[in-house]
């Protein structure tokens, strides 16, 4: 048996590397802008300058534990594919646990002690040195990839919906490190996205091409009533080095927070839960009320400025209020500023979704719209609890109704507030794109909720408005 490919080395060496270079950087940083220079002279110092040699000494400890800490937290992973913002999450959450290691041993470590100044400067430095290396690290990795190296070579087996929808996910991604070889199934797939593929055969045959091709990376895409199908391959691969990776939504009363769970020493895989716990929407609710008060008080200005400016341009009323449905199936008035010429609102049966370029938009409502400003009252909304800074995007009674019978689990997303801002639409599914896919992304959000993921949200929706 040939020895398949390991493309695995480089990136997470260069990480560590990277990683032990910016946390040393970090020290000589903090105890440079604390000792050298006079910008913090309004921290009086209460005893002689501490030798640089004993912070030199300190990080070399710290350097392997910090290293260890992300190490467990899979920061090291080949091919993580994570995005910029969850990166600069994880580093926060990482860097915090590490200099609580660092305050404790420095409290225990009584021959020498270590400025405090110095400890509070490494945490904000570190994050930034940490962050700012693993943004030249993607640069590094999305130009190896580009070149052809590093690759792993990746199939995708079974040729249904799901085998489609990842296949044009990774050919329209060719920059996420992996070489698509092929697909095994029944038969050739004809006039579908995989018909561009190659078929590499039936699923008999997986087993001798995955050795053959040195795959490191199968795709199984099976439709529920393929249960032995997927038996019997992963039985036949046994002894193959290829990772095999499920997709989550084989079952379709199946979600993406599927858990086992035992009750009594009995195993019972929980299909669907509670999206949140008591004190989670309390958490939540608090996070709303003070952004939304911050958000609502910093941009009093701009409320009397658009207002201003919506009067000038046209006659009618300043808010836009519509009824929408959130939490529980429960109505009530979302606000917007208004961006059509008065009376140009169609009636909930009639209207399209996400029109672009109406020609009922004023001029004014055309620059609201493409900065998405107009949706700005909403935070009155959020203040009041009607809604929230994330969550689903509400939708009018009409559209409800229409889609609860035609769309899967479309309800679910009443099982949380509605938001300003969604998963979904920070993926690029807003407007004219597919309801079921911003579905599948509403309820990856709801059953995955946590404080972190909302303000990874916002983060993004920042960056979306200002590079869009």
């Amino acid at each position: 048996m040939p020895n398949p490919r390991r493309n695995d080395f480089l990136i997470p060496t260069l990480a560590v590397i990277f990683d032990s270079a910016a946390i040393e950087l970090s020290f000589l940083f903090s105890y440079w802008l604390r000792f050298e220079t006079t910008f913090l002279n309004f921290l009086p110092l209460t005893e002689d300058i501490p030798p640089l040699r004993a912070y030199i000494y300190g990080s070399l400890v710290i350097i392997p534990i910090w290293l260890l800490i992300f190490n467990s937290n899979k920061m090291y992973g080949a091919r993580r594919n994570v995005a910029l913002t969850d990166e600069l999450f994880s580093i926060i959450k990482l860097i915090t646990l590490g200099m609580l290691v660092v305050m404790s041993a420095a409290f225990f470590y009584r021959t020498f002690s270590y400025s405090r100044v110095v400890f509070g400067l490494l945490w904000f430095s570190s994050i930034f040195i940490i962050f700012a290396g693993k943004i030249f690290l993607v640069k590094i990795e999305k130009t190896v990839y580009a070149l052809g190296r590093e690759l792993r070579n990746a199939v995708i087996i079974g040729s249904n919906d799901t085998a489609q929808r990842i296949f044009s996910q990774i050919s329209n991604h060719s920059l996420l490190g992996y070489r698509f070889i092929g697909y095994f199934a029944d038969k050739p797939a004809i006039d579908l996205p995989l018909s561009g593929a190659q078929y590499l055969g039936g699923f008999s045959d997986a087993p001798e091409i995955l050795i053959k091709e040195r795959i490191e990376l199968a795709l199984i895409a099976l439709n529920y009533n393929d249960h032995p199908k997927l038996i019997k391959l992963v039985q036949d691969c046994e002894g193959v080095n290829t990772e095999l990776m499920l997709v989550p939504d084989l079952l379709e009363i199946m979600t993406s927070g599927m858990k086992v769970k035992e009750l009594d020493g009995i195993p019972f895989i929980k299909i669907k839960g509670v999206p949140m716990t008591t004190w989670g929407r309390i958490v939540k609710r608090l996070f709303d009320l003070i952004v939304s008060s911050i958000l609502l008080v910093l941009s009093s200005w701009l409320f009397g400025l658009i207002a201003l400016a919506i009067k000038l341009n046209s006659k009618g009323k300043i808010y836009f209020i519509q009824e929408r449905i959130g939490l529980d199936g429960k109505s009530f008035k979302m606000m917007k500023f208004r961006t059509m010429q008065t009376g140009a609102e169609m009636l909930d049966n009639e209207s399209g979704l996400g029109i672009n370029d109406d020609p009922r938009q004023t001029s004014v409502g055309k620059i609201l719209r493409k900065l998405s400003i107009d949706e700005l009252p909403q935070l009155i909304n959020v203040f009041k609890g009607e809604m929230s800074l994330v969550g689903p995007r509400p939708e009018r009674p009409y559209y409800v109704d229409q889609f609860k019978t035609l769309v899967p689990k479309y309800l679910d997303r009443h099982r949380v507030k509605t938001g300003m801002t969604g998963w979904a639409q920070v993926n690029g599914l807003r407007g004219n794109t597919s309801l079921e896919e911003r579905i599948r992304y509403d309820i990856y959000y709801i059953e995955n909720w946590t404080l972190w993921f909302d303000m990874k949200i916002l983060f993004k929706t920042i960056k979306a408005v200002f590079y869009s």
